[in-house]
């Protein structure tokens, strides 16, 4: 926070599990850049996820599954001054290094994340971009699929990533607001449409709307992962 990282190492975890079919997108966006790491923390791969992001030169390290403590696996292993957290399909701009670092030295910031692009077509697609990344300006509230980067300082400060089965990120982030700013660069990431694909983007999005308030009314992120196993949202 207002410190010179002009030359600070970067490091970017990737918590995967079974991503064969994005891997190798994720890895090749963060080059060319100067002074980073790329940590690929496997949750268990039964493709060719591993393979492939060892032939792309990235350390390949193995944790038990869960995005949360995949990414704290990572984390700690890293060796960055910096670290970034990278979901498997979502793909960092260009200059993205500079970027990271520049924000970080802004007084009063202690964290920051991209604007986000989805990368479908449509205008229902347009219209949730514009919904997230109001939200992200607005309420400095970014989620995980914007690449979420800060000090390896500021992230042993705040204690890690809680180590939830859903909302880890959304935790994250509320922790850091308590002690600073969370600066959003106006440059997108580019993540897969998958999940909006996969049940719709409006159903998707109102179930994103109903966890969070079932989250902050104090249902348990374990309860709340629980629908998700059982689809208890397939009819909404």
């Amino acid at each position: 926070m207002g410190q010179n990282l002009d030359s600070a190492k970067i490091s970017i975890v990737i918590p995967a599990l079974n991503e064969v079919e994005n891997i190798q997108d994720a890895i090749a966006t963060t080059q060319p850049s100067a002074n980073i790491e790329v940590i690929v923390v496997d949750g268990g791969s039964k493709d060719d996820t591993v393979k492939i992001a060892q032939s792309l030169g990235a350390t390949v390290i193995s944790a038990p599954p869960g995005r949360a403590v995949q990414m704290n696996t990572g984390a700690i292993a890293a060796n960055g001054e910096i670290l970034v957290f990278l979901h498997a399909d979502t793909r960092l701009p260009t200059g993205f290094d500079h970027l990271i670092r520049t924000t970080l030295q802004q007084p009063g910031t202690v964290a920051g994340a991209f604007n986000l692009q989805i990368n479908a077509s449509g205008l229902g697609m347009r219209l949730v971009e514009k919904g997230v990344n109001w939200r992200s300006h607005f309420w400095q509230m970014p989620y995980g699929d914007q690449a979420i980067f800060l000090t390896k300082e500021i992230f042993h400060k705040i204690g890690y990533f809680p180590e939830l089965p859903i909302m880890e990120d959304f935790e994250l982030i509320r922790r850091l607001k308590r002690i600073g700013k969370i600066t959003i660069i106006d440059v997108p990431v580019v993540t897969s449409a998958r999940r909006w694909l996969k049940k719709g983007i409006w159903q998707t999005t109102l179930i994103n709307q109903i966890v969070i308030i079932a989250y902050l009314l104090g249902v348990s992120p374990q309860r709340i992962r629980s629908w998700y196993r059982r689809e208890k949202f397939r009819k909404i």
